[in-house]
């Protein structure tokens, strides 16, 4: 009996569609992703096996550490309208006045470290220049001119002005860090009655 032949089909798949659907993906997370802005005081966290996720708001972030061989602190919080409640407080305390184009332009300032006489001129210049060897100096918190402290308390004013919540803290510190300017920061939250904060560390692996 003869063998029946089976015809061959072509086995070329058409990948039009695919390449399409790919393209629409790539642009996508191109359009919709956000650069991550460089840091203007880096810090290397000690590390941790804790992972704890910081919260996207209601927070502000003191970060210390070394710059130019200097220690110095660093102060952000987050939101665009929290950020400019607060330096409205500022101004008030110091007697300065900020024209509505450069609370806008503070607005979009992650972290600054300067102290209140030099914040204009560091609102006025570009963003890439703020980084640069001995712009910021860091945010004063001595005995005697303790700016720091005036950011925490009227940052605190202004997130419940905006959110209506209590404001959190995080402290960033470099793991070479010397411990008594971290604990000096410890003392200026529980001063204002803030007990609860978060230290940020890096996570490490497990060793077992």
């Amino acid at each position: 009996m003869a063998k029946v032949k089976m015809s061959k089909k072509s086995t070329s798949i058409d990948m039009t569609a695919m390449c399409d659907v790919a393209f629409l993906l790539l642009t996508f997370f191109i359009l919709t992703a956000t650069a991550k802005t460089p840091e203007p005081l880096p810090v290397d966290t000690p590390s941790s096996t804790v992972q704890t996720k910081l919260p996207d708001s209601d927070l502000a972030t003191i970060v210390v550490g070394k710059k130019e061989g200097k220690e110095k602190v660093f102060f952000g919080v987050k939101g665009k309208e929290v950020r400019k409640a607060a330096l409205g407080y500022m101004a008030q305390k110091y007697k300065m006045e900020f024209t509505d184009a450069e609370l806008d332009q503070f607005a979009l300032i992650d972290e600054f470290g300067v102290p209140m006489e030099g914040l204009k001129q560091l609102i006025a210049m570009k963003n890439s220049d703020r980084n640069r060897a001995g712009v910021q100096p860091g945010v004063p918190c001595d005995s005697i001119n303790n700016q720091l402290n005036d950011w925490i308390l009227y940052s605190r004013k202004a997130n419940i002005d905006v959110n209506q919540k209590e404001l959190q803290f995080a402290i960033k510190g470099d793991a070479k860090e010397m411990y008594p300017e971290i604990k000096k920061i410890m003392d200026m939250l529980q001063d204002q009655k803030i007990n609860n904060f978060n230290l940020v560390t890096g996570l490490r692996g497990r060793n077992y």
